[in-house]
């Protein structure tokens, strides 16, 4: 389905999708420390891209905007660069170009919580979330289900209610170690 990459899983990118407050960055720099790699979150780069806040982006430029800078962030990301641990935004792998270029250059980690845990989440995180402005509890409920459909195409899932972001850390650096044994290429 997805071209595979001309180069070995070792040192492939990795990018971690979820829904939004799922630990995507949290995860993802402890995971970037322990595997001495660099650790992108792409909705800061877009922040610094841009200059404002996501909210003031979706508020001036639009959402339009703000999904297009992604997926360009994205795309250079996952086609130029190697050995980086990516957080992609809550949103970003909705957009079918934005999988597509994930599957075939990273290795792509889906961080599931359940409702519950996430909804635990919520007071935390609303604020800063355009997408969740205006939106009763079953609106969003609604939107954590569809999304996750999205989300479980994916190369490898970690089910993170109750866990925290050390652990899940741990537990992917472990899979990704077990991974690059199992997967090393043979010398002929």
């Amino acid at each position: 389905m997805h071209e595979r990459r001309e180069f070995s899983i070792r040192e492939s990118n990795i990018a971690l999708i979820g829904f939004m407050g799922a630990g995507k960055s949290s995860v993802g720099r402890l995971v970037a420390k322990k595997l001495y790699r660099d650790f992108i979150d792409i909705d800061e780069e877009i922040v610094k891209k841009f200059g404002m806040p996501i909210t003031e982006i979706f508020q001036k430029l639009g959402e339009e905007q703000f999904r297009k800078m992604e997926r360009e962030l994205i795309t250079h990301y996952c086609t130029n660069t190697r050995l980086k641990i990516l957080s992609l935004g809550g949103g970003a792998y909705l957009q079918e170009e934005v999988r597509n270029v994930c599957l075939t250059h990273c290795i792509v980690f889906f961080l599931d919580l359940s409702w519950d845990s996430w909804k635990d989440r919520l007071p935390l995180i609303i604020d800063s979330r355009p997408i969740l402005q205006n939106k009763s509890l079953p609106e969003i409920e609604e939107l954590f289900f569809k999304r996750r459909e999205v989300y479980s195409i994916n190369h490898s899932q970690f089910v993170t209610s109750n866990l925290d972001p050390e652990t899940v850390a741990e537990q992917m650096v472990e899979s990704l170690k077990t991974a690059w044994d199992t997967y090393q290429p043979h010398k002929d």
